[in-house]
């Protein structure tokens, strides 16, 4: 008997970079489309990327191990290479303004877009988020791996533009409600009650 796999669609916070599809007003995020391109980037940056001189150097100046330098089974053994995250090395490049295209493209490949655009431009936005939420130290830690592997020094979100910023501020308006508990039938009460006011 032939298994059926099941088709996954996630719901999606706002992504700038994917194109989605869109039920109801609620963007969806084709996972099964989406991991086959994360598993293209997560080879390249094992196979190739990490054992080149320029990602070896980066990885250096902002302080994070390469994961064959943290275990070098992952570079004959491919069952322990999908135990390895990308999301750590997207965040630091984020977090020292060193996640440019050029380097993105040397860490991942000629997919990254496909493969990672999605995870780093949520990185980002999560970034901003860090910082409006907390001081500069707060922030540090948050982006700290310890015990070694501390940030050696944080800069500016690289590179924003307007569509970046104003999609930031409409998901942190959307934090804020959850924060005060405006959900569902309380925001949509909210909502019609500014819409009355305007008329």
């Amino acid at each position: 008997m032939e298994m059926i796999e099941p088709q996954f669609h996630c719901t999606s916070p706002r992504l700038n970079t994917i194109p989605q599809n869109t039920t109801n007003n609620q963007p969806n995020f084709d996972i099964g489309r989406w991991h086959p391109q994360l598993k293209i980037c997560l080879a390249y940056f094992l196979d190739i990327a990490q054992y080149t001189e320029s990602v070896q150097a980066l990885a250096a100046f902002i302080n994070i191990r390469l994961p064959f330098q943290k275990d070098q089974n992952i570079a004959i053994n491919s069952s322990a290479a999908h135990n390895v995250s990308l999301v750590p090395y997207i965040r630091r490049l984020v977090a020292t303004g060193q996640d440019t295209q050029l380097v993105l493209h040397g860490f991942f490949g000629d997919n990254w877009i496909g493969g990672i655009g999605a995870i780093h431009e949520l990185e980002r936005r999560n970034y901003l988020f860090a910082a409006k939420s907390t001081t500069w130290i707060g922030v540090k830690q948050a982006y700290d791996i310890l015990p070694n592997e501390t940030v050696p020094f944080l800069s500016p979100l690289l590179n924003v533009t307007e569509r970046e910023m104003q999609t930031a501020e409409d998901s942190w308006s959307e934090w804020i409600f959850m924060q005060d508990w405006m959900l569902g039938p309380r925001l949509e009460n909210m909502t019609q009650i500014d819409e009355t006011d305007k008329i």
